[in-house]
């Protein structure tokens, strides 16, 4: 156990300074000049060699990258070109808000996609079944910007049930926190409800037919007993390690989100 944790462990060492490599050395390639951003468009030559010089933006990528990564290592993130804010105050105050949202989204995915999938697995071949396959592959398809413009035209401009943007602590106010959060919420995990729908309602099916489920309604079980003791306890197995995966995947996709809503994360 000791000897698989070193090595996964090592093994993520390695992948996270391939990443860091792979986007530093593309976000330097990227056309444009990083000290002209800073200085701003009326700065002189004199004032951008200043700036070049000042943050070693003259020195080969590798320098640069060697100079970053040791800097990151010991938890120096540098500053913000347009707030100039040290970065790791900026990610420490704004990460728990995308956290957030994203427990919300998985909670809301959850909450929408277990039921209907196993309601679509029982009632194979059903209209139930051919509601849920449509509600999937709607909730795949549209674009989450689209999505988020229609919930605020419908509930905050024409119902005026809930607020269009903004953000306000969980701690000031759960109230007020979850009214604008919300929309938001079920925006961002449209997409994990209707990945989770499927795989829900495919292993749900694998399930149903296994010998042990055959062999529990041969005892006399009820079957809703044996769909709710046996069946889904099982079927989950799956849909857990999609869970986990399609989770990190949100807080990266909360952005979109989080500028159609006017959430600070």
């Amino acid at each position: 156990m000791l000897e698989f944790l070193i090595r996964r462990v090592a093994v993520s060492i390695v992948t996270l300074i391939v990443i860091s490599v792979v986007v530093f050395t593309g976000v330097r390639m990227i056309p444009g000049d990083p000290a002209r951003v800073m200085a701003g468009t009326d700065a002189d030559a004199a004032g951008l060699e200043e700036i070049r010089a000042k943050y070693g933006l003259n020195d080969p990528i590798p320098v640069q990258y060697l100079r970053w990564a040791a800097l990151a290592a010991r938890g120096d993130l540098g500053r913000s070109i347009r707030t100039r804010d040290p970065v790791i105050t900026t990610v420490a105050k704004k990460l728990p808000i995308t956290v957030e949202l994203a427990c919300l989204a998985v909670l809301i995915a959850v909450a929408i996609a277990i039921p209907a999938g196993v309601l679509a697995a029982v009632r194979r071949n059903t209209v139930w079944d051919v509601l849920a396959s449509s509600a999937s592959l709607c909730g795949v398809s549209v674009p989450n910007f689209w999505l988020g413009i229609m919930l605020i035209l419908f509930f905050s401009v024409r119902l005026g049930w809930l607020p269009a943007s903004g953000f306000v602590s969980f701690w000031e106010s759960p109230t007020a926190n979850l009214q604008r959060m919300v929309m938001p919420a079920f925006v961002l995990g449209t997409a994990l409800a209707a990945v989770l729908m499927r795989q829900t309602r495919n292993s749900m099916i694998g399930v149903l037919s296994a010998d042990y489920i055959r062999t529990a309604y041969s005892k006399g079980l009820a079957g809703r007993a044996v769909i709710f003791r046996h069946a889904i306890r099982n079927s989950l197995i799956p849909v857990v390690t999609i869970l986990g995966l399609q989770a990190g995947a949100l807080m990266s996709g909360a952005v979109v989100t989080e500028q159609i809503f006017v959430v600070p994360g």
